[in-house]
């Protein structure tokens, strides 16, 4: 069976305290549950953070990693300082880092390359802006995001792989793609793999939906045969509203 996973990303929010306080609450209001819970607070607080959820279940994962192990890349944080805080986890290729960074498909490969290396696991995200959807090219381009990061992996490689799939046009607009639309997308994403890999490579990776998940409409999206969960935005910054998402699965 494929892990199902609920993962926090909190981007650019939340100071220390804040984020301490955050965290508490989400330990204690956290059920008991066969769900991954993820949480990716902003790089200045994940040894806090990893600190903080030593005695909870609930893991730690970086926003963002740079693909060298050092050198002159101010700003940078490469993989082994997150693994010298413990942190193994690791999110790329986010809509954001694609649109205002300008990061593109080879430059994730080689991140991507260097966390699988690691032994780290990484939660890669991809999906199409509004007018590639509008013009029905979100299947060109969901499939060429895929194949140009990842397609050349070993196949064992993808056992450290989570998949987060970004429709952007939905992500901060207060839109949402419908249940019937994620599990379309999802669908083709495990047949394109299966068609790049096999169906067993197809079958175990986890495939999130990340386009403004709210507690309002969690359940209906995990309802879904090929959704195995969310990469959570706004709402995981509540913990009421993310524990009532980890719930919804």
């Amino acid at each position: 069976m494929r892990t199902q996973i609920v993962a926090g990303n909190w981007k650019m929010n939340k100071n220390l305290e804040e984020t301490e306080v955050l965290l508490s609450e989400l330990s204690a209001k956290l059920p008991d549950t066969h769900v991954d819970v993820i949480v990716a607070p902003t790089f200045v607080n994940l040894a806090q953070a990893q600190r903080s959820l030593q005695s909870s279940t609930i893991k730690v994962a970086a926003q963002n990693m740079h693909f060298a192990d050092s050198g002159a890349y101010t700003g940078e944080i490469s993989a082994d300082m997150l693994l010298n805080i413990h942190v193994d986890t690791v999110i790329l290729g986010h809509s954001e880092r694609r649109s205002l960074f300008g990061e593109a498909d080879d430059l994730l490969a080689k991140k991507v390359k260097t966390a699988l290396n690691k032994e780290m696991t990484v939660i890669f995200c991809f999906g199409e802006e509004l007018e590639e959807r509008k013009s029905e090219n979100h299947f060109a381009v969901v499939e060429s995001q895929l194949k140009n990061a990842l397609f050349d992996l070993d196949a064992n490689a993808w056992k450290n792989i989570v998949l987060a799939y970004e429709p952007v046009w939905a992500i901060g607009t207060g839109e949402t793609a419908s249940p019937e639309q994620a599990q379309e997308m999802h669908a083709f994403i495990r047949k394109t793999i299966a068609e790049a890999y096999n169906e067993s490579v197809a079958e175990g990776v986890s495939i999130l939906y990340g386009g403004s998940v709210k507690p309002a409409n969690a359940s209906d999206i995990f309802s879904k045969p090929d959704v195995d969960g969310g990469l959570i935005g706004g709402a995981s910054l509540k913990a009421d509203d993310f524990i009532a998402i980890i719930k919804a699965i």
